[in-house]
C-alpha cells in the first residue's frame, strides 16, 4: 500500500490513545509493567501527523484508577476527551467530576487485565446515559453472537475497538461479522477502524485481512466509525508506524469525503468536541 499523502483536517481526532507514567503505580491486576508514556511524547505525534484532538483511553494497567488519564487531559486541554474505568459503586457525584475534566465514555476490557463483566454492561450504560457517555468496549470479536442481544438492549451509545477485534481473521459472511453489523445497524453504535496489527495474520503494510473488514464498515457506516492509533501500541513488537496507520485508514475509507467523517466530524459530535476549527 503506497503512501496516501492523507490530507490534512482541522479537528482530525485521534480517538484511542493510552497514556503512561511513572508517577502512577500499577494496579495489582496489570498483565504487564509499559514503557514510559507521556504526554509530551504522544504531542511529538499528534505534530507529525497534524493531528489536533485525541481521546485518551484509560490503560487496563492503572485499573480503575484514573489519575493518569486525568493528568493527561488536564494537560491536553479542551482538544481532548476521556475514556475511564469506573468500579460498579460510583456515585452521580463522581460521573458529574469526571465530565467536568472531560471524560465521556467508560471503558468495558474483556480481554486479559480487564476488570470488566459483561453483568455490570447494562447498569454502567443506564448510568451514564444521560450524561451523553458511551460505552467502550473490547473483546474478542468472534464472542460478539454469543453478546449481540445485550449489546441491543444497551442505552445509550456503544463503541467498539479495533475493527471488532477478531483474535483469529474472519471473513465477512461470518456470523462474528455479521453480528457486528447487525449491532451497527441499531443506530447506537460506532466502530474505531484502529490497530490492524493486533489481530493480522497477513501483516503490514496493508493489513489486508483486517482491511476487507474495515472497508466494509467505513462503506455501509461513514457516519459511524473513527480511527485510533492505539499509540504507544503496548506489547506490539516490532512497534508499528503512526504514519502507515492513518495511511491504512485513508486507504480502508475510500472516499476524501468519508475519510473527513471518520476523522474529524463523527468523533467530534460523538465525543462532544464541537465545530472543527472553534478551540482546539
Amino acid at each position: 500500500m503506497a503512501s496516501t499523502s492523507t490530507p490534512l483536517y482541522a479537528g482530525a481526532c485521534d480517538c484511542h490513545v493510552h497514556i503512561y507514567d511513572d508517577s502512577y503505580p500499577l494496579a495489582p491486576s496489570a498483565t504487564f509493567k509499559p514503557a514510559p508514556a507521556p504526554v509530551p511524547a504522544y504531542r511529538e505525534v499528534q505534530q507529525a501527523l497534524s493531528l489536533t484532538r485525541v481521546v485518551v483511553v484509560q490503560p487496563t494497567g492503572y485499573g480503575f484508577d484514573n489519575r493518569c488519564t486525568l493528568s493527561a487531559l488536564a494537560q491536553f486541554g479542551d482538544a481532548a476527551r476521556g475514556v475511564a474505568m469506573l468500579p460498579p459503586d460510583t456515585t452521580d457525584v463522581e460521573l458529574a467530576r469526571l465530565h467536568d475534566a472531560g471524560v465521556r465514555g467508560v471503558r468495558h476490557m474483556m480481554l486479559a487485565g480487564g476488570l470488566s463483566t459483561w453483568n455490570g454492561l447494562e447498569a454502567d450504560a443506564a448510568h451514564i446515559a444521560p450524561l451523553g457517555w458511551n460505552i467502550d468496549l473490547q473483546l474478542d470479536g468472534r464472542d460478539l453472537p454469543h453478546h449481540e442481544a445485550a449489546l441491543m438492549r444497551l442505552p445509550g451509545k456503544l463503541v467498539i475497538d479495533h475493527t471488532g477485534k477478531f483474535l483469529e481473521p474472519v471473513q465477512p459472511d461470518s456470523e462474528a461479522f455479521k453480528s457486528l453489523c447487525r449491532v451497527m445497524d441499531r443506530g447506537q453504535c460506532w466502530v474505531k477502524l484502529s490497530a490492524p496489527y493486533e489481530t493480522s495474520r497477513v501483516g503490514a503494510p496493508d493489513y489486508d485481512d483486517v482491511a476487507v473488514l474495515a472497508r466494509m464498515l467505513a462503506e455501509r457506516y461513514p457516519e459511524r466509525c473513527l480511527w485510533g492509533s492505539n499509540w504507544p501500541h503496548p506489547n506490539a513488537q516490532p512497534r508499528p508506524s503512526d504514519a502507515l496507520l492513518l495511511d491504512w485508514l485513508a486507504h480502508c475509507a475510500g472516499s476524501e469525503v468519508t475519510r473527513r467523517k471518520i476523522l474529524v466530524d463523527n468523533p467530534g459530535d460523538l465525543y462532544g468536541f464541537g465545530v472543527a476549527g472553534e478551540g482546539a
